[in-house]
């Protein structure tokens, strides 16, 4: 009786240690130099890189890996666990199809919708093309109407590259709600298989909060280069967070009380975390020119949970 306290006493300070992680990550915004834009990309590239390495190791390890193990022990999936990918396999496609079945319903709802020149980055927003065009302007017009245009041009693209990091906030947001389940689904199947183990699961919970670091500092870097304060940016940072401890207890729930659908729930959330390393924590690591930053932080980042998972499971 004690063991499940502890485990439930456990499973709260892993929540709240996931908050923590994007607390510091958005706090990084009052010391790092938002005006070196360089330098800030970069550590931003390649500690989003490092969470991607993270987030692959661990949904591998402490995830599909228990999964399979379960399903190799349940009579459903044939002699000697002959069909155990079936529930892996099932269970993966779906958490992956319905991250991106999410990130479809979107732009219906009128937030998913990308403004023209999305790729752009937030240099091509600050305001020097805005008077390029309003100087040129000047030679065909009058200079009270090209000085309209040019606060017009200016408050378009301001108000675009606000959007950006609002959507930006959202997708974070709502990759946050799988992640989070996932660590409630790794403590729930605690006991249910050998690989389903307490330092398993406090290894994906420690994983998972690794990448909450970076992605805090995504969300509020990117604001107060658009000259939001320091705290009304970390503050927005903060928000991308608060959905983990609503999925971890969910995640929970669902395996505790519906035993058969745990190797389906574990497989799940090893592919919505897979779907999110692959379409947006990647892509973003390399779309500002640090691809080998980047790449040599997913590797750091993949070794550091593969030793993790390895040593202490």
């Amino acid at each position: 009786m004690g063991s499940h306290g502890g485990g439930k006493t456990c499973h709260l300070s892993m929540h709240h240690h996931l908050s923590w992680d994007s607390f510091q990550g958005s706090a990084m915004v009052f010391v790092l130099d938002v005006e070196n834009r360089a330098l800030s990309q970069q550590i931003l590239d390649t500690m989003l890189g490092f969470a991607a390495g993270v987030m692959l190791a661990a949904s591998y390890w402490s995830l599909l890996a228990p999964a399979i193990e379960i399903a190799e022990q349940s009579p459903l999936y044939g002699p000697e666990g002959r069909w155990a990918f079936v529930p892996a396999a099932i269970g993966f496609g779906l958490g992956a199809f319905s991250m991106l079945f999410t990130e479809q319903l979107l732009p219906f709802l009128g937030l998913g919708s990308k403004p023209e020149n999305w790729e752009k980055k937030d240099d091509d927003y600050n305001g020097n093309d805005v008077h390029k065009k309003a100087g040129e302007a000047n030679d065909v017009e009058s200079s009270a109407a090209s000085h309209d245009d040019a606060i017009t041009s200016f408050v378009s693209a301001k108000d675009m590259s606000y959007r950006r990091v609002i959507l930006l906030v959202i997708a974070i947001t709502m990759h946050n709600f799988p992640e989070g389940m996932a660590v409630g689904v790794g403590f729930g199947s605690i006991g249910h298989a050998p690989g389903a183990t307490f330092s398993n699961a406090v290894n994906l919970a420690i994983g998972i909060g690794l990448q909450n670091f970076p992605e805090g500092l995504a969300v509020s870097m990117p604001l107060r280069r658009e000259g939001m304060s320091p705290f009304k940016a970390f503050m927005w940072g903060q928000l991308s967070g608060v959905v983990e401890p609503i999925g971890g207890l969910i995640g929970a729930a669902a395996v505790l009380y519906v035993q058969p659908i745990l190797p389906y729930a574990l497989s799940f959330a090893a592919g919505a975390m897979i779907f999110v390393v692959v379409d947006d924590l990647i892509p973003e690591a390399h779309q500002s020119g640090n691809s080998k930053l980047a790449t040599i932080g997913t590797i750091l980042g993949f070794i550091v949970m593969m030793a993790m998972d390895v040593a202490l499971g």
